[in-house]
């Protein structure tokens, strides 16, 4: 994937986001992905180089740098990075799905059949679509958030670190280098991972706000219809009960029935 594809699919998703969705890609894109890549990883570097242990015995460095860092903060924000912006392609997918279909739809019936009004727009299967990409985004920030937590025991880096593996003699002593730094990335990174959690659930609620405030409305919409044709219903049919009936004639010779002069005593037959 070049540079031109990559900056047509994110010109796509800020196309069809709302304003907290504008926000989230520029918090992502911007606060994380170009940190992470301007400072982060020359912060990190060669970490298992700068890891120093107070022993030469051969293989304990390595073993306690293993213990310790079972996988790279760097390598896991990268992999999160990743995971994180793919359900939003989700979104340009399905409506590139659409622009093919409409395509399709006005090459077979002429140009002016239209089959959606607006292809770019959040109804139907589109806003399901939208809905479910804020919920994997969402569930897969607080994975990672909870992955770096459990891996690392907490946020925090400790300047040392004491290490009795095998082959490791005794107890040791090993350093992390560069550990105000690290602590440092690893707080904006989480607070910016946290930071779109809450941009990802404020979206969330709007959505489903939104989609609720315009059943209502549909649903009032119709009631009022409902009681407009029923007043109106109600009109006529006072307006034809109004009107006496004071004389109709009949053919010669036919007289009305009990029934008939009740129910119109001015009935009379000519």
């Amino acid at each position: 994937m070049d540079w031109k594809m990559f900056q047509a699919l994110l010109s796509g998703v800020n196309k069809y986001s709302t304003a907290f969705g504008r926000i989230w890609l520029s918090v992502v894109f911007v606060f994380r992905v170009l940190v992470y890549v301007v400072a982060a990883e020359r912060v990190w570097g060669d970490e298992q180089k700068d890891f120093d242990c107070n022993t030469k015995q051969p293989g304990c460095p390595n073993t306690c740098y293993d213990h310790f860092f079972p996988i790279s903060h760097i390598r896991l924000w990268a992999l999160q990075l990743i995971f994180v912006t793919c359900p939003s392609f989700m979104v340009v997918m399905h409506v590139a799905y659409r622009d093919d279909r409409e395509r399709k739809h006005r090459a077979k019936y002429g140009e002016d059949a239209k089959l959606y009004n607006n292809t770019g727009k959040k109804h139907g299967g589109l806003w399901w679509t939208y809905l479910l990409s804020l919920f994997f985004k969402t569930g897969i920030e607080v994975v990672f958030l909870y992955l770096l937590h459990m891996i690392y025991d907490s946020f925090y880096l400790p300047k040392l670190v004491k290490c009795d593996i095998k082959p490791c003699p005794n107890q040791v002593d090993c350093y992390i280098g560069h550990p105000t730094e690290k602590k440092v990335f690893t707080y904006f990174m989480v607070g910016a991972s946290a930071f779109c959690i809450v941009l990802n659930v404020c979206e969330i609620i709007y959505l489903i706000a939104k989609r609720i405030a315009r059943i209502v409305r549909k649903i009032k919409s119709r009631d009022r219809l409902v009681t407009l044709h029923q007043r109106y219903a109600d009109d006529d049919r006072g307006r034809y009960q109004s009107v006496p009936m004071k004389r109709l004639d009949l053919k010669p010779g036919y007289k009305p029935n009990d029934d008939m002069r009740a129910s119109a005593p001015n009935l009379t037959a000519s």
